[in-house]
């Protein structure tokens, strides 16, 4: 749809970077309109796993996440609507961040679903995410989502000292689905951050099971409006043999959206119809506040709550493209977080037969600081996120 489309204007945080005297060297691959969890959703290729050119990078940020796991560039910005920053961290073995939603100036951003979408660094490690953050953060008053929240100097925050904090583990992240080599490495994971020092307990969110039935009813609603603006009429493709103001936008859209795309406005469109938006897209916006909630009441009790990121290493390319139920199922970890509007990291926790595990952890309203300690103190005790793939 935007293939021969240049944007007249830079996005705030493409903005910040230049005026930090950042290098930006190109665009990355991703599942277009970022809709997918593998990157095979893009309307040019599929990008493959650095680790395993045979398996996928993850999605939608697929692009931005090989290209740091390869070493073709330093760090990359992503896009996180339902996971699309650290689900492809995890697979690439690379750090991720998706903040607290208003955070990051959201201006520039392509809309897919505007109360989820947020925008994140994807580095080698968490010290790079942290001085990524300390360019990109800030208010915009460009971006109506956008909180005036003073921005600390994420950088300071990097101790590796975890005494006296208390980490939570909810029991509904580790269920049946999960791969056994992905629950081994991540409990390792937790086990090394108790030895450092922080304590551990389990906790429980157990609306989290229906995270993924109020995502997919909420986030194809907001893109099927969303994406109404392209009607090839006033930017993107436009199909140029109609005989009509109709049928040039209906065979726009027929032509400028691939299969994916048009299946979630497919979906938006029918959740938000007549008759049926109590029924779906109201009652997801309520059991949405008690997923918020849940979330808020584990915080009164710990500092950070710790989660695998995926609940498999990469998958082979083409394995789950015939049925997307399981390929929504990629992102089951990490949807709640964006439903909660809640700041997550990914990091890289080990390797299954040669293949990334990424560690997930979630943090407070604007507790950036928190989490990135936590990772930093876990990465300055191991190894794993200095590993790289033979090329």
């Amino acid at each position: 749809m935007l293939e021969k489309f240049i944007p007249p204007y830079n996005a705030t945080v493409v903005d910040k970077l230049n005026d930090c005297g950042a290098v930006m060297i190109g665009k990355a691959n991703m599942d277009e309109f970022a809709m997918g969890s593998s990157t095979e959703n893009s309307a040019f290729f599929p990008t493959h796993n650095p680790w395993d050119l045979s398996r996928v990078p993850g999605g939608s940020s697929g692009g931005s996440a090989a290209s740091v796991a390869a070493d073709e560039t330093i760090y990359s910005l992503g896009s996180d609507t339902g996971g699309s920053i650290r689900q492809p961290a995890a697979l690439c073995s690379v750090t991720g961040l998706k903040p607290t939603y208003g955070r990051v100036s959201r201006f520039g951003l392509v809309a897919f679903a505007s109360s989820l979408d947020q925008i994140g660094p994807l580095t080698k490690d968490v010290t790079d995410c942290a001085l990524v953050m300390n360019a990109i953060s800030g208010y915009d008053e460009r971006d109506s989502t956008s909180v005036p929240e003073p921005v600390p100097d994420f950088t300071a925050c990097l101790t590796a000292d975890m005494k006296g904090m208390k980490l939570g583990v909810p029991k509904e992240y580790f269920v049946e689905g999960i791969q056994p080599e992905v629950n081994s490495a991540i409990q390792a994971a937790i086990s090394k951050l108790e030895e450092l020092g922080a304590s551990i307990e389990e906790v429980s969110l157990p609306h989290t099971r229906y995270a993924l039935a109020v995502y997919y009813i909420i986030a194809p609603s907001e893109a099927s409006a969303n994406l109404a603006r392209y009607d090839g009429v006033k930017y993107g493709l436009s199909h140029e043999k109609a005989t009509s103001m109709w049928e040039n936008m209906e065979k726009t859209r027929q032509y400028g959206f691939g299969s994916e795309v048009k299946r979630r406005i497919m979906l938006g469109t029918y959740a938000l119809s007549a008759g049926y938006y109590d029924a779906y897209y109201l009652k997801a916006q309520k059991v949405r506040t008690l997923i918020r909630r849940e979330f808020d009441s584990v915080f009164e009790k710990v500092d950070a709550l710790i989660t695998p990121t995926s609940p498999t290493v990469p998958f082979k390319i083409g394995e789950k493209t015939d049925d997307p139920l399981q390929m929504y199922l990629s992102d089951v970890c990490t949807l709640p977080i964006n439903i909660a509007g809640i700041p997550a990291l990914s990091i890289p926790a080990g390797f299954s037969e040669g293949l990334p595990v990424g560690m997930q952890i979630i943090g407070k309203p604007f507790a950036e600081e928190t989490i990135l300690k936590i990772g930093h103190a876990y990465q300055q005790v191991t190894e794993w996120h200095k590993e790289k793939p033979e090329l």
